[in-house]
C-alpha cells in the first residue's frame, strides 16, 4: 500500500504539470511516415477513443497513446468533457455523436474504447443505454465504479458524482437487463485502488455481457492510466477479437505489477 500511495502521489504530481497541455481539443495530425514502430505496425486496427475520469482531461492518457502507437495503433482518439458536466447521460450523449464523427470521418464502422474511472462508467452507459454496441467492439474501463463506489458519498455535492454513488439511478440501469449487447467488455481493477471502495466495485458483473475482469496487484487508481504494466494489458485486450473474447478471459484474469 505504501508502495502504491507513493506511485500515486508521484503520478498525480507529474500529470498536474501535463494538465494543462490537454486542456484544448487535440489536433488530428496523422503521425508521420517515418516514425519508429513496432511489428504490430501496419495491421487494421480500429480507432481507439480515450475517455479520462472526473476533473480530468486527456492529457492523463499521455504515456497510454505513446504506447499504442509505437505498437501499431493508427487512429487514436481523445474526448474531453466538461468537468460542469453534471450527468452522464448527457455525457454519453455527446460521446456517442463524437464517435459517430471519428467513424465517418476515418471509414471504420466500429470503435475501441478506454475509460479511466468515470470515463468508462460513461462509455459503459453510451454502449448499454444508448445503442453504441452497434458502434464500440471492445470498452476498457480501468478503476471504473460499475456498482457505484462509496468514496464518492463523501463528496456528493457535485451531480454526476451522486451518480456514481451505489444505488444511483444511473447505476441501477446499468443493473437492468441487456440482451444482445455486441460488445465485449474489458475492466481493469486494482486491489490497492482507494477511491474504488470496495474495490470489487470496478469489476462488471452481469449476466447479459461478455466481460473479462482483470485484477491488478500492486497500484493505485491514478496509476492505471499511465503504468506500462497496464498498457501492455490494454493492448493485449484490444487486439483480442470478439470470437476469443471467453478464452481469452479465462486465460488471463490478474497480473501483479508490486
Amino acid at each position: 500500500m505504501l508502495r502504491a500511495t507513493a506511485l500515486d502521489l508521484a503520478v498525480l504530481a507529474g500529470h498536474l504539470v501535463l494538465y494543462p497541455s490537454g486542456m484544448a481539443a487535440e489536433r488530428r495530425d496523422p503521425p508521420p511516415d517515418g516514425a519508429p514502430q513496432l511489428p504490430t505496425a501496419g495491421r487494421a486496427r480500429p480507432p481507439v477513443v480515450l475517455l479520462h475520469g472526473f476533473i480530468d482531461n486527456r492529457s492523463v492518457f499521455v504515456l497510454l497513446r505513446r504506447s499504442l502507437s509505437r505498437h501499431g495503433w493508427r487512429h487514436l482518439e481523445s474526448l474531453n468533457y466538461s468537468p460542469l458536466t453534471c450527468d452522464i447521460r448527457a455525457a454519453a450523449e455527446l460521446l456517442g455523436r463524437h464517435i459517430e464523427e471519428i467513424c465517418a470521418r476515418t471509414g471504420h464502422a466500429e470503435v475501441d474504447i478506454v475509460g479511466h474511472s468515470l470515463g468508462g462508467l460513461i462509455a459503459r452507459y453510451y454502449v448499454q443505454c444508448l445503442g453504441g454496441d452497434a458502434r464500440v467492439r471492445t470498452l476498457v474501463t480501468l478503476g471504473t465504479p460499475h456498482a457505484g463506489t462509496r468514496s464518492a458519498q463523501l463528496i456528493s455535492a457535485h451531480p454526476i458524482v451522486r451518480q456514481m454513488c451505489p444505488g444511483s439511478d444511473v447505476v441501477e440501469e446499468l443493473r437492468r437487463p441487456a440482451p444482445g449487447c455486441r460488445t465485449r467488455f474489458v475492466s481493469f481493477w486494482s486491489d490497492l485502488d482507494t477511491l474504488m471502495v470496495p474495490v470489487e466495485t470496478a469489476r462488471i458483473d452481469h449476466p447479459d455481457l461478455t466481460v473479462q475482469n482483470v485484477r491488478v496487484s500492486g497500484i493505485g487508481h491514478l496509476a492505471l492510466p499511465v503504468h506500462p504494466a497496464v498498457a501492455n494489458g490494454i493492448r493485449q485486450a484490444l487486439t483480442v477479437e470478439k470470437a476469443e473474447g471467453q478464452e481469452a478471459a479465462d486465460a488471463r484474469g490478474a497480473f501483479s505489477v508490486a
